[in-house]
């Protein structure tokens, strides 16, 4: 199976199986009957592309239930260490965060359920990021978690004084000021 359980009910690492030869290389980055023979029954409806330099961090975003959205994410270009943070009430990894390195080198990808606060670091000169989201967006709904909050204490790989943050992303509550209606559910 090319999906890897995390300790993480639900995050998932997807590993392609990529074919190489002389004139480059052919993976499939998604396919719907792989996504079921591995009990992941998601229906996608939006497509987000991102590109970003050296030092940018997004994050950590998220949209409240019922706007809430599943993301799939790969970076077409660069490198980004890609960072979660597990928002359900009552999840065994609650107010936990998850890193992971993605890169168009490895072609690893990472399947975010809904209830996850979501960001990223660009380690590369750039990068292209690729997410595949199961609900549209819903301005409404639009939350986020300050990405340098004390109490979750995530190594960002940037330092201090190279790091790019929007003025909408510094202005984010911590973890335990925001705005969460998120209940864990036992996944498979």
């Amino acid at each position: 199976m090319p999906f890897i359980k995390t300790e993480f009910p639900g995050l998932l690492i997807f590993e392609p199986k990529v074919f190489a030869d002389s004139r480059g290389y052919f993976f499939e980055s998604y396919n719907e009957r792989i996504c079921q023979e591995a009990g992941i029954d998601i229906t996608f409806v939006q497509d987000n592309q991102a590109q970003s330099g050296y030092g940018v961090i997004r994050g950590l975003h998220y949209q409240l239930a019922p706007f809430a959205q599943t993301k799939f994410i790969r970076v077409l270009s660069g490198v980004i260490l890609d960072v979660v943070v597990d928002m359900r009430k009552g999840s065994p990894t609650f107010g936990k965060s998850y890193t992971i390195e993605l890169s168009a080198e490895n072609k690893l990808q990472l399947l975010v359920p809904q209830g996850f606060a979501h960001g990223y670091s660009v380690l590369s000169e750039t990068s292209e990021v690729f997410y595949k989201c199961d609900r549209f967006y819903n301005k409404e709904a639009e939350a986020g978690v300050k990405y340098d909050d004390a109490g979750l204490n995530i190594d960002w790989k940037i330092p201090a004084e190279k790091a790019i943050i929007s003025e909408k992303d510094t202005q984010h509550p911590s973890f335990e000021n925001c705005r969460n209606n998120f209940e864990f559910t036992q996944t498979v």
